[in-house]
């Protein structure tokens, strides 16, 4: 069995010897090289035998490196098995999500982008309120509000919020009141968009929401949120607990530091040695979370964020100081530099929750070759971002890159009009 989270969702708040994963250290064995280089030089010196022992040679050097990686590997998932540990023994959690989420090769969509091995990490598949990436968040952010007694739960984002409909979902669940804010950023007035999708779910969760503007000077939607929860304070005496937008604070960051741990483990049991993990990047809290796990667990994958809303400096400028306060969070303050924190933000196209044309055709891609659904807000970026570095040559033919699939297809239907 796997030493990962094999969990199915519970209410109940994890104490260190609930969540703890209970693992006996995996090790690889190989067998000494010496032999074989005792035989070579024992070789007469003729070109038959000079050829033999070339491919003997380069037989060996194959077996030192892939014995090198796989007990590189193997320490890596090990200090990733101590990480999920410790972060269950200092954090409280309560069980929402799924995990672990399924690590998917797509053959088809690999061969359409010349040879590139993609792989999906489904956190499409988190299960709670049809699935994403802050069902992670949210078991670390819930049971801080479950543990500070809060009877209302308030957050924030966009009119299509991924993650307002998954906090929604997570209050239904756990019998808390739920308030959302969302901000008109696109100025759509079809109906769809304002009324279907996630906004429909908002509302079969029971949640109650209010809107704002997203055209208005100087919204600070967070201060908003805060000023909202002050007025239900003062004049309910209500204990509300709030969430930033995307839950991206060092406690929801922990949803994806917990994911990297999760991903080396499955790495290791695939002996699969990855180059890059992509994904998209928004609030920062997903990109902030795996560059922490990432440093934390000693590994040099490569990692990428596609942007989808702020420009490159700026959504870089986020990740990082939230990664320098996940860091202190888990007691490893300083593991992340500047320089580990990438974001490419070419593919938002006209702005925040507007489809351009890659986002449209990276959808239909993934559907078409892998029956995979991707949202046009999040996902499909980051996915027109992956099919585009496959196409310039930037992710190169056998490399192995895993797409972080942060979910969002429930999005999809308010935004009918964008596939006509």
């Amino acid at each position: 069995m796997s030493n990962m989270d094999m969990n199915a969702p519970t209410l109940t708040l994890c104490s260190s010897e609930s969540c703890s994963s209970s693992s006996s250290s995996s090790t690889t064995t190989s067998s000494s090289p010496r032999g074989e280089e005792e035989t070579m030089l024992d070789l007469p010196l003729n070109k038959k035998s000079s050829d033999h022992q070339l491919i003997l040679m380069k037989d060996m050097f194959a077996d030192k490196l892939r014995t090198t990686g796989s007990q590189k590997s193997t320490t890596i998932a090990q200090a990733a098995r101590q990480g999920q540990k410790e972060l269950n023994e200092q954090f409280p959690r309560v069980r929402l999500a799924h995990l672990p989420t399924p690590l998917e090769f797509c053959p088809r969509l690999s061969e359409a982008l010349g040879g590139v091995q993609i792989y999906v990490k489904r956190d499409d598949c988190t299960g709670l309120a049809t699935g994403g990436n802050k069902a992670r968040k949210l078991e670390w952010l819930m049971a801080e509000a479950l543990q500070q007694g809060a009877e209302y739960v308030m957050t924030q984002g966009a009119t299509q919020s991924n993650h307002a409909r998954q906090t929604a979902a997570a209050c239904a669940k756990l019998g808390m009141k739920c308030h959302i804010l969302l901000e008109d950023r696109t100025g759509s007035k079809d109906v769809n968009y304002n009324e279907n999708g996630n906004v429909l779910l908002d509302d079969l969760f029971g949640a109650t929401r209010e809107k704002r503007s997203g055209t208005t000077a100087g919204l600070d939607m967070n201060a908003e949120l805060e000023a909202v929860a002050e007025k239900y304070r003062k004049d309910n005496g209500s204990k509300v607990y709030t969430i930033v937008g995307g839950g991206s604070n060092p406690t929801g960051a922990l949803g994806y530091v917990n994911c990297v741990y999760e991903m080396m483990q499955q790495f290791d049991e695939m002996n699969l040695n990855v180059d890059y993990i992509c994904h998209a990047t928004g609030s920062s809290g997903t990109q902030a979370g795996l560059v922490t796990g990432l440093k934390a667990v000693g590994s040099n994958i490569q990692l990428l964020g596609f942007g989808v809303r702020a420009p490159k400096e700026k959504q870089e400028g986020m990740v990082f100081d939230l990664a320098k306060g996940t860091a202190e969070k888990i007691s490893k303050p300083g593991i992340v530099e500047r320089s580990d924190v990438v974001a490419d933000c070419n593919y938002v196209g006209e702005g925040y929750g507007i489809p351009a044309e890659s986002t449209i055709e990276a959808i239909r891609m993934f559907a078409e070759l892998e029956g995979l659904l991707l949202d046009p807000v999040y996902s499909a970026k980051g996915a027109a971002g992956l099919i585009d570095y496959c196409r310039k040559g930037i992710f190169k033919k056998g490399e192995k890159v895993v797409f972080l699939h942060t979910g969002g297809n429930a999005a999809l239907h308010g935004y009918i009009n964008s596939f006509k």
